[in-house]
């Protein structure tokens, strides 16, 4: 709903209380009729925890504020039409990359220059009343997730930095893992690991952490690290963009037992859209198309073409194929029901990894894509209380937990 300038009165304080209570953008007093699904997505908070577009603003030098259709799964007016209300960027890099921290700072810079063109559009957000307020303006609210503790370059004043540039959580790994924390990859590839989990170091990251109120994103951790966060923690946490291992036996996903302990956490996992994470037959389809594409991917990589680059071109040229590969919408909710069955509804959400993957499920194209999600959670069976849950409210409860009180 969009703003009209005034000075609030108590009727409107009221109806924003309600807002935060309810985390719905607008909740009739009675139904008296059910609500078509594209009626339940516009009025709950829809939230999305991971989006890589700014890893494109960077190298491909694109606006966010541009027609980005068929180049990007992002832009600014596609999150409009998909009714996003609020988007986490991911700040990203190879743990391999020099310099990380000030790309990191130039991809947060990408995003405010968007913002500063688009004032009446997107805002930069500090914490859960300003998301709220930000709503209630009709304009998407912006924050930052760190994705690689390598980024902080061993050095908790830029993890202080960060926070204050508006990170509200860092992934403490990436594939290739700082010198402090073990990553999925590491746990799983590397048979010389001297050690699995948090150095000492590692437990001063995660304590500065619950000291800013900056939220631990256990996405691409390690099974020892993820259990040394349990043990130390004194905030929920995320899982920004993972799904689930017994459905997908990725490395990258969540098993049973760090689910439920997510759950005594009283944090949330952010469901992930990557089909390989999501579809048990994708790996092998990946394979068989890069196979059958060797000759054109050689040459690609040689004349220096970035790998992850090289991937989307292929699928991109090679469109009637790769939509073959691309799992249906229901392989998603799948992740989404499962977690819902093991634990319950109160600890799942969105965490699409748009534009830091190269195939997305059948159905889900872009960010315009959302109300997609809601149309099939309804189909499954949840109920409207439920779905606004799922779509941002889980989220929003453990926002505001890790904030510090005032």
């Amino acid at each position: 709903m969009a703003d009209d300038n005034r000075p609030l009165n108590y009727m409107r304080y009221f109806m924003i209380l309600f807002i935060v209570l309810s985390s719905c953008k607008s909740s009739p007093d009675k139904e008296s009729e059910p609500k078509t699904f594209i009626e339940i997505h516009n009025e709950a908070i829809v939230i999305d925890t991971h989006n890589d577009i700014l890893m494109k603003t960077v190298d491909l030098g694109i606006m966010l504020d541009q027609d980005l259709t068929g180049k990007t799964h992002s832009d600014l007016n596609r999150w409009k039409k998909g009714g996003l209300d609020v988007q986490i960027f991911s700040v990203y890099s190879d743990g391999g990359v020099e310099n990380a921290f000030q790309l990191a700072n130039r991809q947060m810079d990408s995003l405010d220059v968007t913002i500063a063109r688009n004032p009446n559009k997107i805002i930069k957000v500090a914490n859960s009343d300003a998301i709220l307020k930000a709503v209630n303006e009709n304009k998407i609210a912006a924050m930052f997730g760190v994705e690689g503790g390598h980024m902080i370059e061993n050095d908790l004043n830029k993890l202080e930095v960060l926070y204050k540039r508006g990170a509200r959580y860092l992934t403490l790994t990436h594939n290739v893992a700082p010198s402090w924390a073990t990553s999925a990859a590491d746990e799983t590839t590397n048979p010389n690991l001297q050690q699995k989990g948090l150095t000492d170091f590692g437990i001063q990251v995660v304590t500065k952490m619950n000291e800013l109120g900056m939220m631990i994103d256990v996405s691409h951790s390690g099974d020892q690290t993820f259990w040394d966060v349990i043990k130390i923690t004194n905030k929920p946490i995320i899982a920004s963009h993972s799904s689930v291992y017994s459905l997908v036996q990725s490395r990258r996903n969540l098993k049973d037992d760090q689910i439920k302990a997510i759950a005594n956490n009283d944090g949330v996992i952010m469901v992930n859209f990557h089909p390989g994470f999501i579809d048990s037959s994708f790996d092998e389809k990946e394979t068989a198309f890069f196979e059958k594409h060797a000759i054109e991917s050689d040459s690609l990589l040689k004349s220096g073409m970035d790998e992850w680059y090289m991937m989307d071109y292929l699928y991109k040229k090679h469109t009637a194929e790769a939509n073959q590969m691309r799992p249906p919408l229901s392989k998603l909710i799948d992740h989404i029901d499962y977690i819902v069955k093991l634990v319950g509804v109160d600890y799942v959400g969105l965490g699409s990894d748009f534009d830091g993957i190269n195939l997305t499920p059948l159905q889900l194209d872009d960010v315009a894509s959302y109300p997609l999600i809601t149309k099939a959670l309804i189909v499954k069976g949840y109920s409207d209380k439920d779905i606004v849950k799922i779509l941002g409210s889980n989220f929003l409860r453990v926002l505001k937990a890790n904030e510090l009180k005032k």
